[in-house]
């Protein structure tokens, strides 16, 4: 995969000294005080001699643009500035290659940096970073502010006028240039220093790295108010990447591994780069957006910083034919035909290697195989357990008895009375003068074309809050919309399940009959009825206007809590999980009783299948689509695997172990809703929940993560997240309470819902408007509504801001 296309032995140790790397050319020091330059395209070519500076090199870089190639060295007498092109005209006409003095007595530079234009170069020399003008002897500024001397210091790429600078000191600065003052200064990120920064222009964030291998993703709006957006450590999503990819062929060096493993080593991050700015958006092999290649001392590692996973890592000692082993410092750029070249200097011998890796090879390697679909390809198997039906009860009917029946005298049922002993009638006609008028029909559906409107796709995010309402002393574990968005279910932690209208106003219907907390609650496709969960291991189906439950699910059926009920397929079956064990039942609703047996079921329940998980793990929690047909069932283990099971053919179809760091507590599919229409892929994705691992959205089509949201605090309760009908916003409850609102496009939060009185553990879109309702764990519900929709309206005209629709 890595092609090593120039090998270099210098005369002394280039380990730390930064070394200049660009699409065409590579730069190194010779003899200290001198440098040759390579051409990429033909390595053979003699390089390029310049001569020039009195002290030692310590530093180079070429600038951002492709015409001219600019290179600026850095010694401790000068800072000069070289034209690549004007150097070998000069050198092939018989005369000596100069460049342009910028900058004199500066001490050591450690690291220089081109602005986007070129124009203006970034040295870090000790505490301070000085910007000089690239084509003249001109100090344009003295930054001093760290405490400890920088290490790095890079320009904003869609703003000219900040930079961003690390240090020893454990902390990143924001400087504006205009005022020549910090706008941001982080906190002390980690126990080792910082040594890299990346400025990302397509989200607008800034990455940091330190020595012992962590990661900061930061966000840089416009008002420099940066906010953490995730942090990764490199060993950790080593340690996970490798456990993904073991398998029983590996087994026989596990032990040789095991033993590798108990040795800690840190893997700095000595250079980074985004491949996505490195590739021809028009060519076929394009490289996902957010992949970062890391160099570190043993090897090269690209991230997905999306999802904060570890795609593949190419260590050195695996590539023998490679005359490297260990790295001291990294230059990474853009190659030919779709590729990344990197300088690598060694760390312990004097030799710097020019390595390539071919970006359509990375993405082969991480390409995916067959995934699956949430809606089906086929009709179902004959012998599908979704097949099954439930027998239907014959009425009964009285026996016959023997002997002659009474016949009636007449052949109607009714006979017409002779009028005998009624009133006779004084006035034979009266006039109705004061009739009301019936509406007519058109009038009458005025309303109903309300609720046929669509769900407003261009509509801000609900962040106004509306409706505060104290309901309970217990927790809200659950809350649920029906269908067309007019009532909701809440359940409590006192057992209890109540039933509001969309509005919360009004005293709401009270369902007793739980012993212990609710868990979940469900609605049918039909909203006739409903399902409520508790940790009482029972659960009770209940009908529209009747105080009792229809069908009681319970009496030692289960040895094990129940930890997911839901109607599926369309109301036809209920879906069950209790320890190990997914069930699926065929019902019939009966609510008639006869007032004699008046405790007496008639609703009938039979299960149709049951199925085990692979690793006859307990079931957390589970999903399925149950508004429109679908075979796929999620099912989340308690050894934190995600399995998908398909019921067309009554097996578990795929899983993926180690989904999260933690036992996955909440899955929720993006199912829309009957008023908004989203594209058929956008339904293929789901989000799973875990204590201390935040938020993961996968797609069902290569059943991998494809971005992660971990700005809320979760770490104890079972804080739930739920996706907007339009599928274009994240809710998730948060411990801090607060609610957090993502962009399903982005990792950062776009809105922080204070002013909670507690935990928010329930997060709940409406189906038919753009609300959102949170429930806490003091017993407190509030409602929060768009700002352009503060009169509730179903007119979208007054849409204050507009999302273009995502993607996939």
């Amino acid at each position: 995969m890595v092609i090593e296309k120039l090998s270099l032995t210098c005369d002394v140790l280039q380990s730390h000294r930064q070394l200049a790397c660009c699409r065409s050319y590579c730069g190194v020091p010779l003899h200290g005080k001198d440098m040759r330059i390579y051409s990429h395209m033909d390595t053979e070519q003699k390089p390029l001699l310049l001569t020039g500076h009195h002290g030692d090199v310590s530093a180079l870089t070429f600038g951002k643009r492709s015409s001219p190639v600019l290179l600026c060295s850095a010694s401790a007498d000068y800072i000069i500035v070289w034209d690549i092109e004007l150097c070998q005209k000069r050198t092939q006409q018989g005369k000596v290659a100069a460049g342009t003095v910028i900058g004199t007595l500066l001490g050591e530079v450690v690291h220089l940096s081109f602005c986007f234009s070129d124009e203006r170069v970034a040295a870090c020399s000790g505490t301070a970073v000085y910007i000089l003008s690239s084509k003249r002897h001109e100090m344009i500024s003295t930054l001093t502010c760290h405490l400890r001397p920088l290490t790095s210091a890079e320009f904003c790429p869609w703003n000219k006028d900040i930079l961003v600078t690390t240090s020893e000191d454990r902390t990143f600065k924001v400087w504006d240039l205009k005022s020549e003052a910090v706008c941001y200064q982080s906190c002390v990120l980690s126990a080792s220093p910082l040594l890299s920064v990346l400025l990302l222009e397509s989200n607008r964030h800034i990455i940091t790295g330190s020595t012992d291998g962590q990661l900061w993703c930061f966000s840089l709006p416009d008002d420099h108010n940066c906010q953490l957006v995730t942090k990764i450590d490199l060993r950790k999503v080593e340690k996970r990447h490798k456990m993904h990819q073991e398998t029983v062929s590996d087994q026989a060096g596990s032990a040789e591994q095991s033993a590798e493993d108990k040795v800690k080593t840190s893997k700095p991050v000595l250079r980074m780069a985004l491949c996505n700015s490195f590739t021809d958006t028009s060519s076929e092999h394009k490289i996902d957006s957010s992949w970062l290649c890391i160099g570190s001392f043993d090897g090269l590692y690209v991230v997905d910083l999306a999802t904060s996973e570890l795609l593949t890592a190419i260590y050195f000692k695996d590539c023998p034919s490679l005359s490297i082993t260990m790295a001291g410092s990294w230059s990474i750029s853009p190659g030919c035909d779709n590729s990344m070249v990197f300088l690598v200097s060694s760390l312990f011998t004097p030799c710097v290697v020019l390595l390539e890796l071919r970006l359509c090879d990375l993405k082969r390697t991480w390409a995916c195989g067959e995934g699956f679909s949430i809606f089906p390809s086929s009709p179902p198997l004959l012998e599908s357990p979704l097949n099954a039906e439930l027998k239907k009860r014959e009425p009964e009917h009285p026996k016959k008895k023997g002997g002659i029946k009474e016949q009636p005298l007449v052949f109607h049922s009714n006979v017409k009375s002779s009028g005998y002993t009624s009133a006779p009638k004084n006035r034979m006609f009266s006039p109705t003068t004061n009739s009301q008028k019936i509406p007519s029909s058109k009038k009458a559906n005025k309303h109903l074309g309300l609720l046929l409107r669509d769900y407003p796709a261009d509509i801000a995010a609900p962040t106004i809050s509306r409706i505060h309402l104290s309901i309970s002393h217990k927790p809200v574990h659950c809350l649920q919309y029906s269908g067309d968005g007019k009532q909701i279910l809440c359940g409590l932690g006192d057992s209890t399940v109540l039933l509001y209208k969309t509005s919360l106003a009004g005293n709401p219907t009270v369902y007793t009959g739980h012993d212990k907390p609710v868990s979940s609650v469900s609605w049918s496709l039909s909203r006739q009825w409903w399902l409520s969960v508790s940790e009482d291991q029972s659960v009770r189906i209940w009908t529209r206007g009747s105080p009792e439950p229809a069908i009681i699910m319970g009496d030692s059926m289960f040895s094990k809590p129940i930890r997911g009920a839901q109607f599926y397929y369309l109301d036809k079956f209920l879906l069950l999980a209790s320890g190990p064990s997914l069930c699926l039942y065929l019902y019939n609703v009966d609510i008639t009783r006869d007032t004699i047996k008046r405790y007496h079921q008639r609703s009938v329940v039979k299960l149709t299948k049951c199925f085990t998980t692979t690793s006859a793990t307990d079931i957390t929690t589970l999903s399925a689509i149950n508004d429109f047909f679908s075979y796929i069932v999620l099912v989340c283990g308690s050894d934190r695997s995600l399995q998908v099971f398909d019921m067309n053919k009554g097996a578990v179809a795929s899983m993926l172990p180690e989904a999260h760091s933690r036992a996955i507590h909440c899955i929720t599919q993006n199912k829309g809703s009957m008023f908004s229409t989203q594209a058929p892929d956008l339904y293929n994705l789901f989000l799973t929940s875990a204590v201390t691992d935040g938020v993961k959205m996968w797609d069902l089509r290569t059943m991998r993560c494809v971005r992660r949201y971990e700005n809320h605090l979760n770490r104890c309760h079972p804080c739930s997240s739920a996706i907007s009908p339009c599928g274009r916003f994240i809710a998730s409850g948060s411990e801090d309470n607060c609610v957090y609102i993502y962009d399903i496009r982005s990792s950062s939060y776009l809105h922080r819902l204070q002013k909670h009185s507690d935990t928010v553990l329930s997060v709940t879109f409406n189906p038919a408007t753009p609300e959102l309702l949170t429930g806490t764990l003091d017993g407190r519900l509030r409602l929060f509504q768009p700002l352009s929709g503060a009169c509730l309206s179903h007119d979208t005209s007054a849409a204050a801001q507009s999302v273009p629709t995502m993607t996939v």
